[in-house]
């Protein structure tokens, strides 16, 4: 079954917001690692989480220069965080993420 760029770009949304929420990886070069997706799809990613009512905030980190800090995540919207680590091989396996 091939599967729909509509289902890979939900699927990737949800993991960088899981990533982000679990502490896993909470800055785009973290992301990149965990992922291995490129720099602009990651930020893309980040921008799009608005889009899912995912409320995603960067932090700047105290007395910090050049945008250093981490993403958090506020809100997650009409989302159960429950589920997607539940089903995080599912998505990570739809993804080819390791």
């Amino acid at each position: 079954m091939e599967i729909s760029k509509t289902r890979t770009s939900f699927y990737r949304r949800l993991y960088v917001a899981w990533l982000i929420d679990s502490g896993a990886a909470t800055s785009v070069p973290a992301l990149m690692e965990a992922t291995g997706m490129p720099r602009r799809t990651a930020q893309d990613t980040l921008s799009a989480l608005v889009e899912l009512d995912i409320d995603c905030q960067f932090e700047q980190g105290a007395g910090e220069r050049n945008n250093a800090g981490h993403y958090r995540i506020r809100d997650w919207g009409p989302f159960d965080k429950r589920w997607i680590a539940a089903n995080l091989q599912q998505i990570k396996n739809t993804l080819g993420y390791p």
